[in-house]
C-alpha cells in the first residue's frame, strides 16, 4: 500500500540519501540469522536507534515519514476501526486488540479510555513518527527523542485500510534522518529522608494516582519506597509469582488489570487471562485479544503492594528489572468508586508470606 505514494525525488535531501545508503549497504553486510530479527534488534546490530532504521526504508521495512511528533496522527486513529495497539519496555510487550475510542490528545498528556484500548499518553517525549509497512503488515509507530519506539499501531483484517491510507497522505513529509538528544532520568534516593513522616504520607493516601507524587514529594525511587514501606504495605515475593498470579487468574476466571509502560505511553488491559504459556524466557498471555510477552530473565524483584484508597485497600503485584525500573503491574479489575475484587485480595495475601496491613 505504501508503494502507492510516492515522494519526489527532489524531496529527499542529500544527507539522508547519504545516510540510508550507509545503513543499506551494512544491512546487506549482515548475515541471514541477523536480518532475521526483529527491528529493534536489527537496529542494535547496525548501532543505530529504531527510528533511525525504520527512517532508513530499506531491507523488509518500507516507510514513510509523517509530519511532525505524531500527535495530530494520533488524534485520528479513531478513524481506522479495529487495530491492535502494542505498547512495550525493554522486558515486557503487551498488545491489545480494539478501536481507539474517546481520544483525548490535546496537550501534552492524552488519554484513550474505550473499553478495549485503554492509553495513558505522554507527548512530551514524542518527536518522530512513520507509516511503516513490513512482511505485509501495515502500522503507525511513534518513537520518542531518543530513538525508541513508545508506541504502535497495527492495521489488521478489520481495519478500514482507505482510511490508513487518507490519514498517510494527509500527513505525509519528506524523509528526515532522526536525530536524538538525550532524555533527561531524575534519579532519586532508595531511602527516605524521613521514614516516619513517608509512612505517614503512603497511609495517608487516598488514590492510587496519588502514589507517585508521594514519592517525588519524599524524594525516594519506587523500588526504595517499596523497600522501606515494612512489609505490611510492601512485601518482596519469588518472581515465579507472576506465573502463579497469571495461571490461577485463567483458573478462576478472575479478571486483572495488567499495566505496561515506558516514557511516553502505558497500556492497560481489563479482563481475563485464559492461555498462559512460557517459551524459553518468555511468560506469554496468548488471548484472541490480548498479548503478552514477559522476559523473566530480566525480573530482578516483585512485590506484591497495597495502599490505601477512597474506595478501600488496593493491592498489585509489581515487577522490576535489575535498574529498579518497573516492568509490569498487575491488579485486580476494578473502577473508580468501586471496592477491589475480594477474588483478587484473597489471591494476594495467599501469595504473601506476611500479614498486610489489612
Amino acid at each position: 500500500m505504501l508503494d502507492m505514494i510516492d515522494i519526489p525525488a527532489q524531496q529527499i535531501n542529500p544527507d539522508y540519501q547519504a545516510k540510508r545508503a550507509d545503513v543499506l549497504a551494512r544491512y546487506d553486510a549482515l548475515d541471514h540469522v541477523a536480518k532475521a530479527k526483529r527491528a529493534r534488534d536489527i537496529a542494535r546490530e547496525l548501532g543505530l536507534s529504531e527510528a533511525q532504521w525504520v527512517a532508513a526504508s530499506c531491507g523488509p521495512i518500507k516507510s514513510i515519514p509523517l509530519t511532525g511528533t505524531g500527535q495530530s496522527v494520533f488524534r485520528k486513529i479513531g478513524k481506522l476501526g479495529p487495530v491492535m495497539a502494542l505498547t512495550r519496555n525493554d522486558s515486557c510487550v503487551h498488545e491489545r486488540h480494539g478501536e481507539f475510542l474517546d481520544i483525548q490528545a490535546e496537550g501534552p498528556m492524552g488519554l484513550v479510555l474505550g473499553p478495549d484500548i485503554d492509553l495513558r499518553v505522554f507527548f512530551a517525549c514524542w518527536q518522530d513518527a512513520f507509516a511503516v509497512e513490513e512482511g505485509g503488515r501495515k502500522s503507525l509507530q511513534f518513537f520518542d527523542s531518543e530513538g525508541v519506539a513508545v508506541h504502535k499501531v497495527y492495521c489488521t483484517e478489520h481495519t478500514n485500510l482507505s482510511e490508513y491510507l487518507e490519514l498517510i497522505q494527509s500527513h505525509i513529509q519528506k524523509p528526515q534522518w532522526p536525530e536524538h538528544k538525550a532524555i533527561s532520568k531524575k534519579v532519586r534516593p532508595d531511602a527516605p529522608d524521613d521514614v516516619e513522616a513517608f509512612k505517614a504520607a503512603w497511609l495517608a493516601l487516598t488514590d492510587t494516582h496519588d502514589f507517585f507524587p508521594m514519592l517525588a514529594k519524599h524524594n525516594i525511587s519506587r523500588l526504595g519506597a517499596l523497600s522501606h514501606a515494612g512489609e505490611d504495605l510492601a512485601q518482596r515475593v519469588p518472581n515465579s509469582t507472576v506465573d502463579t498470579m497469571l495461571q490461577t487468574a485463567s483458573n478462576i476466571d478472575l479478571e486483572i488489570m495488567c499495566f505496561v509502560g515506558n516514557r511516553g505511553m502505558i497500556q492497560i488491559h481489563t479482563g481475563p487471562v485464559k492461555q498462559i504459556v512460557t517459551r524459553g524466557p518468555w511468560l506469554n498471555v496468548l488471548d484472541p485479544m490480548f498479548n503478552l510477552h514477559l522476559n523473566m530473565d530480566d525480573v530482578a524483584s516483585t512485590w506484591i503492594v497495597e495502599k490505601p484508597t477512597e474506595d478501600g485497600w488496593v493491592t498489585s503485584l509489581e515487577v522490576f528489572d535489575s535498574d529498579g525500573e518497573l516492568i509490569v503491574q498487575f491488579f485486580g479489575a476494578r473502577k473508580p468508586g468501586k471496592p477491589e475484587l475480594p477474588e483478587w485480595r484473597d489471591l494476594m495475601l495467599s501469595l504473601c508470606h506476611a500479614p498486610l496491613r489489612a
